[in-house]
């Protein structure tokens, strides 16, 4: 005879003695799944010890210095200060900086203050990025459809597509420099004279076509990998049913690689949008190619705590613009998911 008593059963043996408790069910799986979150948290405190030393300390830092005065001469009374508390001024003059008329009023600053140079710079590094990534992903996207093929040598291509990607961006740039040069390659293959790092729009388009050289390879890769995960069967299926090449890519693989391919965007916006180093070494900055990490170090240079200020704002552009892709990513995984689940029932 058994009787339940709560969570737990109890029975009376047949000959007498005392009754048997049995644990309730599912007990011990809830132990074990507590022993596994205690030693993942254990094994998992040094990586986010380091991480909060290495990102989330400076990350507070700067904004606390953001809110600080730079020590030096006060214009007004040609006095040198010590900083103290600024408050949002160190926001305020970065983005919405107004320079007073002679009569009275506000005029457009001139190129060498703090507003200007934001702006000038926000629009630099936009125009980098949507070039770059445009560029990138169809250069890339046309590469890893080559690679997904079968071919002799193909492992000998896939290796070689991934020099340009190896080379440290340093060298990348002094390469293509020489290549710029007056008297360089660039010039000499196509009989012309250009100043490439002389004036702005040569000086942009030698910043995009080293890093479009450069970085093309990681794109492609990423596409390849989604390339590989479509099955070889839906292709043929589509071949029986008579869908031509442009149907089987607009209706096969672009919706099955787009994750991947969304992803392979979203890390080279996010690169493309902390670029320092490319345009720093080609040009320097000059020709309108300074960027917004570019404009971070030359301000170092005159005041820590208002390059705090926009170091800050730089990684608030950069959040924003990551929190729109992975919100994007996000919705059509769901979407997708709530799809399939409704076309199974």
């Amino acid at each position: 005879m058994a009787t339940e008593v709560g969570p737990t059963s109890v029975k009376a043996p047949a000959s007498g003695g005392a009754p048997i408790h049995h644990a309730p069910k599912g007990v011990g799986e809830d132990n074990r799944i507590a022993t596994q979150g205690r030693w993942a948290a254990w094994l998992l405190a040094p990586t986010i010890l380091a991480l909060s030393v290495v990102i989330v300390y400076p990350i507070i830092t700067a904004i606390v210095m953001s809110f600080q005065k730079d020590a030096g001469l006060d214009p007004a009374t040609g006095l040198f200060t010590e900083g103290g508390p600024a408050g949002l001024s160190n926001y305020y003059n970065w983005i919405f900086q107004q320079c007073p008329a002679p009569g009275g009023g506000t005029v457009e600053c001139p190129p060498g203050t703090l507003g200007a140079q934001f702006w000038s710079a926000t629009g630099t590094t936009f125009f980098f990025t949507i070039v770059t990534v445009t560029l990138e992903t169809v250069l890339g996207f046309w590469m890893a459809v080559i690679m997904a093929r079968a071919f002799k040598g193909r492992s000998l291509v896939r290796a070689a597509v991934l020099v340009p990607w190896a080379i440290p961006t340093a060298v990348t740039a002094k390469l293509w420099l020489f290549i710029f040069a007056f008297e360089g390659i660039g010039n000499k293959l196509f009989n012309t004279t250009v100043l490439w790092t002389g004036s702005e729009w040569p000086a942009r388009w030698a910043v995009i076509i080293a890093d479009v050289w450069k970085t093309t390879p990681f794109m492609a890769l990423l596409i390849l990998a989604g390339l590989q995960m479509i099955p070889a069967e839906v292709y043929e299926a589509a071949k029986v049913d008579g869908a031509s090449a442009w149907q089987r890519f607009r209706m096969i693989t672009l919706p099955l690689v787009k994750p991947a391919l969304m992803v392979a965007i979203l890390f080279r916006t996010l690169d493309a949008l902390r670029m320092f180093d490319l345009p720093y070494i080609l040009t320097g900055g000059a020709n309108n190619t300074t960027t917004l990490s570019i404009l971070v170090i030359n301000q170092i240079r005159q005041g820590f705590n208002a390059a705090a200020a926009l170091s800050t704002i730089t990684f608030i552009i950069i959040f924003l613009v990551a929190f729109i892709f992975v919100r994007f990513l996000g919705a059509n995984v769901v979407e997708q998911q709530t799809g399939a689940g409704k076309g199974k029932k």
